[in-house]
């Protein structure tokens, strides 16, 4: 992939206000009026029971890709494990810092740290639309994932494949910069996962999830560095087991 798809919510920004007060409305616009409302409480909440499910699945060091306010990357690092978030939004990073966790403002179409050597990549709370095409963001996640690595994936609880230019709307109707988003639901995304092996797919808590693996090598993948850290607005000592690229 050559060109990386515009990274949304900048400009006015509903989405940070949403989290900075810790709740909503919240609302994903498509240009027709059709309005999805987004799970801002739970977002920036703690980790709960499905999550931590969820979690448990992971494996080796663990990418949170659109990480939100944090609360993944706050549990996992508690629980000891190597992780980082990456997420567009500046208020999402800053809110995750102040979790405990590590996150970086940076699209996963941009050189992230650790390419080619991610035991597991998450992608929750609809993150699967992000860019607004599937095929390029499975391509992407496949050069991230260590070979057999994991991808965990919530995907919508109907069985829907669409695309969409949508903003970011509240209340007081002040829009976010327009972006394109996907929704899809568990048929479609195995459909779009060609060279991936299903490992699970679960319903809980009214969500739905799937587990795909992915069967090749990266090409991309980078040597170890044993000095360095993932660093967001302060470093932390990585895991003895795996010395994590700087930026």
């Amino acid at each position: 992939m050559t060109t990386s798809p515009a990274v949304p919510w900048t400009g006015p920004d509903p989405y940070a206000a949403a989290l900075h007060a810790g709740h909503g409305p919240l609302f994903l616009r498509r240009t027709d009026g059709w309005l999805l409302p987004l799970d801002v409480e739970r977002w920036c909440a703690r980790a709960d029971p499905v999550d931590l499910a969820v979690l448990d699945r992971c494996e080796g060091p663990v990418l949170d890709v659109g990480c939100g306010p944090g609360r993944l990357v706050a549990e996992l690092a508690a629980r000891g494990r190597t992780v980082l978030g990456i997420d567009v939004s500046a208020a999402a990073v800053e809110h995750t810092v102040r979790l405990g966790g590590q996150a970086l403002r940076r699209s996963v179409f941009e050189p992230l740290p650790g390419e080619g050597r991610w035991g597991t990549v998450l992608l929750m709370d609809g993150n699967v639309g992000i860019g607004g095409d599937p095929h390029a963001l499975l391509d992407r996640v496949a050069r991230l994932l260590a070979r057999k690595g994991l991808l965990i994936a919530e995907t919508t609880s109907v069985d829907v494949d669409e695309r969409a230019h949508v903003h970011l709307t509240d209340a007081q109707e002040a829009v976010g910069a327009p972006f394109l988003w996907a929704r899809l639901g568990t048929p479609a995304l195995l459909r779009y996962a060609r060279g991936w092996e299903q490992e699970a797919q679960w319903v809980a808590g009214g969500r739905r999830f799937v587990a795909l693996r992915s069967r090749r090598a990266s090409s991309s993948a980078e040597p170890p560095k044993s000095t360095a850290v993932i660093s967001s607005q302060r470093a932390r000592k990585p895991s003895a087991d795996w010395p994590v690229a700087d930026r």
